[in-house]
């Protein structure tokens, strides 16, 4: 576990002050000036190594998933599944293996309240024998889209108007009653669960179809679960707005509150498993974010615990430069033909990259631990290792340097089509989503999802509250109807109050 290697707040009492460079500091409460009343002098050093630090020490905020909580602790191995996989991670039971988690929402910036209706991301650090394995998921086994072209745009409809700087109603419907692919997160998003109480009380998805290896070299599909021990537990819309304005903070703070009472929180983590021939004859695309794996069919496997036991020392450095990445994985753990997932593999990276700079993966909380780095990379921003002067920058090469071993080489599959933009809008977008309303949900929960709807669609205009409910109709009559007769009671009371509405309708635009 990363431990910080500032001194305690006893050793440093008598310690001198000193700059950056850790040049001892004489005095750190005047500036250097000709004179009592003079202009300030260049040559003071001690004013620049502060306020140049200061100038820089925020670093850009995240696009998505601004606001969060970091812990860290330990997962721990309960269950064999070696069938399965080689990773390292899962090699026995009763291995435990360093983990470092992020919870945060998703649509708001770093200040925004924890209790908003919004997914919470859900990330995992496991710092294994062989290498970071990043798990990157949500508080819900599904997402909007099913194609990463489109994850852009779908950030951009949930951000600010560039206009107006506001959030926009028309932007969120516009979008989602375009893509009727997003109902089934939708319909998550407006349950109760939609507003989870902390980030103890819910559960973690990888999300993504996996795959994984065995040590015979045979792979299956997979599918990532954490399934909180502390019990699902939501917060009324009354709550949650109450919060937003006492407690934006409250998320964290009952986070933090609770590994510093030593009430630590626990999940039990379990894999879906898939076989190529089952993915062959699904009668739903598997690789397809927008839908879920019947647990009938494809039962949760037990394979451990993770629990969370120390908060972080230093915000900043444990959990502002955290950084997740979708294609750190060890043997044994493998990419499918996951849309999003394989966009993922690139975009996480790449924005890590631009917010911490090329050595992200120096920062000590992102580095991996019982496994030495051995590379080619050099240089760049931030670098804080080399390699020994006397070990050539480029590969092959003729000289005792690390090697390439090809018992790690990525599993070998077939694959064929045409290389073309292929268009998923065709694909069953409401079954699931119909037996989630009718089956999942009770009557009590059923009126709670279009109370919460119709409130939001209210905002957005006529045409696009249409859209909407067409789309929700399709899933179940009963659904649109409900949100209908909300909807109508809204417009007929709010009349000509409707918000500012900023972008002019093709059809509109053509007419004129």
């Amino acid at each position: 576990m990363y431990q910080s290697k500032v001194p305690s707040p006893a050793l440093q009492a008598n310690c001198p002050l000193t700059t950056g460079a850790g040049v001892p500091t004489g005095d750190k409460l005047n500036v250097l000036t000709v004179g009592p009343r003079g202009p300030l002098l260049m040559q003071d050093v001690v004013f620049t190594d502060e306020m140049a630090h200061f100038d820089r020490e925020r670093i850009p905020e995240r696009v998505v998933h601004a606001k969060g909580a970091g812990a860290f602790g330990y997962f721990e191995v309960t269950h064999d599944i070696t069938r399965f996989t080689k990773a390292k991670v899962f090699e026995k039971i009763g291995k435990r293996t360093d983990i470092a988690v992020r919870f945060s929402t998703v649509a708001g910036e770093a200040g925004s309240a924890d209790t908003v209706r919004d997914p919470r991301g859900f990330a995992v650090k496991f710092y294994t024998d062989e290498g970071i394995w990043d798990l990157t998921g949500n508080n819900t086994p599904i997402f909007f889209i099913k194609d990463a072209i489109l994850f852009p745009s779908f950030i951009h409809s949930q951000k600010r108007n560039p206009q107006t700087h506001l959030k926009d109603p028309d932007m969120v419907w516009d979008f989602w009653s375009l893509r009727p692919e997003s109902l089934h997160q939708v319909t998550f998003l407006f349950t109760d669960r939609g507003i989870p109480d902390g980030h103890r009380h819910m559960n973690g998805y990888g999300s993504h179809t996996f795959k994984l290896v065995n040590a015979e070299g045979k792979a299956v599909y997979c599918k990532f679960h954490y399934k909180t021990d502390q019990g699902i537990k939501n917060l009324t819309v009354e709550e949650a707005d109450r919060l937003v304005v006492s407690d934006p903070d409250y998320g964290i703070r009952d986070l933090f509150c609770a590994i510093a009472n030593k009430n630590f929180p626990s999940w039990t983590f379990y894999i879906q498993v898939m076989t190529f021939e089952q993915a062959e004859k699904s009668p739903f695309n598997p690789f397809d974010l927008t839908k879920v794996w019947p647990h009938g069919e494809y039962p949760l496997i037990p394979v451990g615990k993770m629990v969370l036991n120390r908060n972080p020392e230093n915000y900043f450095a444990e959990v502002e430069q955290l950084a997740f990445d979708p294609s750190n994985m060890p043997p044994g753990i493998e990419p499918s033909p996951d849309k999003m997932l394989q966009g993922r593999l690139f975009s996480y990276p790449d924005t890590h990259r631009h917010r911490l700079g090329p050595n992200y993966l120096q920062i000590p909380v992102n580095s991996p631990r019982g496994t030495r780095v051995a590379n080619y990379q050099q240089d760049g921003p931030m670098c804080m290792f080399h390699m020994p002067s006397n070990m050539p920058n480029y590969y092959p090469n003729s000289f005792m340097c690390p090697r390439d071993q090809p018992k790690h080489k990525e599993t070998c599959f077939p694959a064929s089509g045409d290389v073309d933009r292929h268009n998923t809008d065709d694909e069953d977008n409401v079954s699931q989503v119909r037996a989630f309303y009718t089956k999942t949900l009770s009557e009590c929960e059923r009126q709670r999802l279009c109370e919460n709807i119709a409130k939001h669609l209210k905002d957005a205009q006529i045409f696009i509250q249409q859209r909407a409910v067409k789309n929700f109709s399709d899933v179940h009559q009963d659904y649109g109807a409900r949100i209908q007769t909300l909807l109508d009671k809204y417009n007929a009371a709010e009349g000509d109050k409707k918000p500012l509405h900023c972008y002019v309708r093709q059809d509109e635009k053509n007419a004129l």
